[in-house]
């Protein structure tokens, strides 16, 4: 039998998909529902999950009555901690957000948390601050960056007066980012904090 390795990698649309297992490891997925989540046409997805579960990194899972076909990660793949360290590298898409989010509006501070230092179970990714964003444009980066890292990201936007305000009042939502571990991507208000 070949090394599983040599099926694992190949295309975007795998590497999308193994994210959305690696990350997300007590879910179960639908072949049209990972799709969806990766962004990537139903057809690949099944193909991929396909070749995932016979080399056993992904099972099925028992369904519910009428659910459809339903995929996990099997936790007792021999490669599963190996391929998260090397496929769940958050941080290093964090250094390039700000680019990412820059046509949204006037972006004045990017502060990351959550996933994106190595905490999976932060209550905040990704705070960003600034002026006359557009809502809609945000999401549509957001959720293309959460198709690559294969996470739903946890992310709050604010306009830079409210988040001084907030700031000055240790609000509970700047604490959840500020007090535990993060780094400041972008500090264009000068707030003073690392």
């Amino acid at each position: 039998m070949a090394d599983p390795l040599q099926k694992l990698f190949g295309s975007d649309a795998r590497i999308k998909l193994l994210r959305l297992f690696l990350f997300n490891p007590k879910q179960t997925y639908t072949v049209p529902d990972a799709a969806q989540r990766a962004r990537v046409p139903e057809r690949t997805a099944r193909k991929e999950l396909t070749v995932f579960s016979s080399i056993g990194l992904i099972r099925r899972s028992p369904t519910r009555k009428g659910s459809g076909l339903r995929f996990s990660i099997n936790g007792e793949f021999g490669y599963l901690n190996v391929l998260q360290n090397l496929l769940l590298n958050a941080p290093e898409r964090a250094k390039d957000i700000y680019e990412r989010v820059r046509p949204s509006g006037v972006i004045k501070l990017i502060v990351v948390s959550g996933v994106f230092v190595g905490d999976l179970d932060g209550r905040l990714d990704v705070l960003i601050v600034g002026d006359r964003i557009k809502d809609k444009r945000l999401r549509a980066r957001m959720r293309k960056l959460e198709s690559e890292i294969g996470r739903e990201l946890r992310y709050a936007m604010l306009p830079s007066d409210d988040f001084l305000y907030r700031l000055n009042m240790n609000d509970k939502l700047v604490r959840d980012i500020m007090d535990y571990p993060h780094k400041i991507m972008v500090d264009k208000l000068n707030i003073g904090l690392k």
